[in-house]
């Protein structure tokens, strides 16, 4: 299923992040690159539906994003690498709460998950007290294991220690291998993985 952008509008004020951008990303991985400011994490969180374009459309296969936002919303997920403001809760409140959105979602799933970034010890530590690193590969396994079809994940290797590195590089090399998802990345160094697209935004 593929990502098509067709003449994307957004500002930010008086600011112009995107005036026309059209561009289709096939399943496998994208390599989303671009200089700081030229809106990275922006097109990421509008093809995730957190934010809304001021004109043009983008489209997950047939899904609308604006005139199907549940179900679209419900065959993707945006990984930012920051978990939600709610220190109150422990990391098992919090998995739980995300994986409710996804009716799909499998426990067995993200489980392999925590456990192939070696953080299945810490569900009953609260939120407040994980590390940079924890946080990162909390939001990585539980983005990578959801069920959608587009998944968008920002500067994924920030904050990864070898072990993890090596491990996010062998899911993202297996998935390219299948091709059954469209998986969108930002990255300032190069991935090494298997790419279907880079999309460099300096010059789109």
């Amino acid at each position: 299923m593929a990502l098509t952008i067709d003449a994307l509008r957004f500002h930010f004020d008086a600011r112009h992040v995107f005036n026309g951008l059209s561009a289709t990303l096939p399943p496998g991985i994208t390599w989303l690159r671009g200089a700081n400011g030229t809106g990275k994490t922006t097109l990421l969180k509008l093809a995730g539906g957190a934010l809304a374009p001021h004109g043009g459309s983008i489209r997950l296969g047939e899904l609308d994003a604006a005139l199907d936002p549940l179900d679209y919303r419900l065959a993707s997920h945006f990984c930012g690498g920051d978990t939600p403001d709610l220190p109150w809760l422990t990391v098992r409140e919090l998995l739980d709460l995300h994986m409710a959105l996804y009716p799909a979602a499998q426990a067995a799933a993200l489980n392999a998950q925590l456990a192939a970034f070696g953080i299945a010890a810490i569900m009953e530590q609260a939120v407040s007290t994980l590390s940079l690193g924890q946080h990162k590969k909390l939001q990585l396994a539980l983005g990578l294991a959801l069920p959608v079809a587009l998944l968008l994940v920002d500067e994924p290797f920030n904050g990864l220690d070898a072990a993890a590195m090596a491990t996010l590089r062998a899911e993202l090399g297996a998935r390219a291998a299948a091709a059954r998802q469209c998986i969108v990345l930002t990255s300032h160094v190069d991935p090494q993985v298997p790419l279907a697209r880079v999309l460099d935004l300096d010059a789109a």
